[in-house]
């Protein structure tokens, strides 16, 4: 699969359309799209025959009503229709191997296809004078499109699982650039194995392949420097990548770019130029071409957004709904600290809010009375961070406050300040005094909007991210908020609650 951008739907290029594959991505994304194939289809044949078996109560059916003079069944409609829509899937080039199995692109397309199929059943049917049965469209369109989308669902979440547990289907990435953006870019591909990038060398400007030892650090591991950016083809055949990340450097210019990409295409590997921007969500940016030259738009940051009516009023009615539903559960962990421990049920602890300005924020209590007074003592004897501590086995942890934690039950309460109107279901991590006064003034921008119950660290490795990757998370957060990734938030962190991961 390739997961960059593409300039229009015209400059997909069908995985059929290879003669044969030439490089290990091009042989398992071959594979993959007949997976796709044979998936669509059953579930396409599946949606039409349901429909059919519904509207008329079993396989047989009326005629279908039009002016000509011999009858035609429902059946022969069915796959008709089938066929038709496997085409448009095609002509949607839903299966490019450029969309495939990662962003949002994938769905809109299957979305687009199945409409434009749709509509050319009307244009048809209002021509011909054709009486298709409501019903039977009604039925067979939400639920082939349904079919199809969980599908793709389904074979992405098995992709991820052999990522992640076997290293298949990986892209090896070759990145190129000068040092600091390439460790950047090789960073940012590191990241997650289970977005499909495998980072296997780096070419910079004075780059001196071979050398022992010589690297640049990406998140856990430092990835080899095998050539200098005049040298691009042979570290790809050296490193067997499938795959050049580029920035720009003084030597690739827009001439050398065409030329490494004509240099690369016999070699079935694939050329993305990075913008060298990080963090800046795509309902951002706009491909526009000027004067033939590919140009990336950045729209201005959603602080005010984030900020807005509709989040504040989604705020509320969702934490109410939340509250009354879990009345129950509450009332439990309530009787469980109190029998276990000495001390009252909740902990109030102050908090900086939007704008700099301070709230208790209500938590279950999940320490020991006094537990606030030890915290400087630990932070020495650990040689914790005193802007984000915290220590996977603390002392002052009660054995009901670590259940407590390990699945942020201990957080619930955090609902009555989004009431209170402190606090928003999403958003950045709710900070205490000694982090806000370490703050420089680009991290500043997080107190731009209210703390959250969850936000993008609750779902990217809570208490096990470092400090610089919370920041950098809250600060993505606050830039790229948008109504659908707060949904997408609050889906994740079920999940990342459930697994109990990176809690204590």
């Amino acid at each position: 699969m390739s997961f960059e951008l593409s300039e229009g739907d015209d400059l997909d290029v069908p995985m059929s359309a290879a003669v044969s594959p030439r490089s290990d991505r091009e042989r398992w994304q071959a594979d993959y799209v007949r997976r796709l194939e044979a998936t669509d289809f059953a579930v396409i044949v599946a949606a039409v025959i349901l429909a059919q078996v519904i509207r008329f109560g079993g396989p047989v059916a009326p005629p279908l009503a039009w002016t000509l003079p011999y009858e035609v069944g429902y059946t022969v409609v069915s796959a008709v229709l089938a066929v038709s829509w496997m085409g448009f899937l095609v002509a949607c080039n839903t299966r490019s191997p450029q969309v495939i199995g990662s962003g949002t692109e994938e769905y809109r397309r299957l979305v687009s296809a199945t409409l434009r199929l749709f509509g050319v059943l009307a244009i048809i049917s209002l021509i011909f004078q054709i009486e298709f049965a409501r019903g039977y469209l009604a039925i067979a369109l939400p639920l082939g499109l349904l079919g199809l989308m969980f599908s793709r669902l389904a074979w992405r979440l098995r992709i991820r699982a052999r990522r992640r547990g076997r290293g298949d289907y990986l892209t090896s990435v070759l990145v190129v650039g000068p040092p600091e953006a390439a460790q950047a870019m090789a960073t940012a591909f590191s990241r997650d194995l289970a977005t499909g990038y495998k980072v296997v060398g780096v070419c910079v400007p004075d780059g001196i392949p071979g050398s022992a030892g010589f690297g640049l650090h990406a998140t856990d591991r430092t990835v080899s420097v095998v050539g200098d950016d005049r040298s691009v083809v042979d570290a790809v055949r050296r490193s067997g990548a499938d795959t050049v990340a580029v920035t720009a450097t003084d030597y690739l210019g827009p001439v050398e770019l065409r030329r490494m990409a004509w240099e690369l295409d016999p070699l079935g590997v694939e050329l993305v130029v990075a913008p060298g921007v990080v963090d800046i969500s795509g309902a951002r940016l706009t491909n526009r071409l000027v004067a033939g030259m590919p140009m990336l738009h950045i729209a201005k940051p959603r602080y005010d957004r984030a900020k807005s009516t509709g989040k504040a009023v989604f705020d509320l009615g969702f934490s109410a709904a939340v509250l009354l539903a879990i009345l129950p559960v509450l009332l439990v962990i309530a009787v469980a600290v109190k029998a276990t421990s000495a001390g009252p049920v909740f902990y109030l602890s102050e908090r900086i809010g939007r704008g700099g300005t301070p709230f208790r924020m209500i938590k279950f209590r999940s320490m020991y009375i006094g537990a606030d007074r030890d915290v400087v003592d630990l932070i020495e004897h650990n040689g914790g961070n005193p802007v984000f501590f915290k220590l996977k086995q603390d002392p002052r942890v009660t054995p009901v406050g670590r259940f407590l934690r390990k699945f942020s039950l201990d957080e619930l309460p955090q609902f009555l300040n989004v009431l209170r109107g402190e606090m928003s279901v999403v958003g950045p991590r709710p900070q205490v005094q000694r982090e806000v006064d370490s703050y420089d003034g680009e991290m500043r921008r997080r107190l731009l909007v209210k703390p959250g119950v969850t936000g993008l660290w609750q779902v990217s490795g809570r208490s096990d991210l470092s400090v610089e990757d919370a920041v950098r998370l809250d600060l993505s957060y606050v830039e790229n908020w948008s109504m659908v990734l707060d949904l997408l938030l609050i889906a994740k962190t079920i999940g990342a609650v459930a697994r109990g991961e990176g809690a204590y």
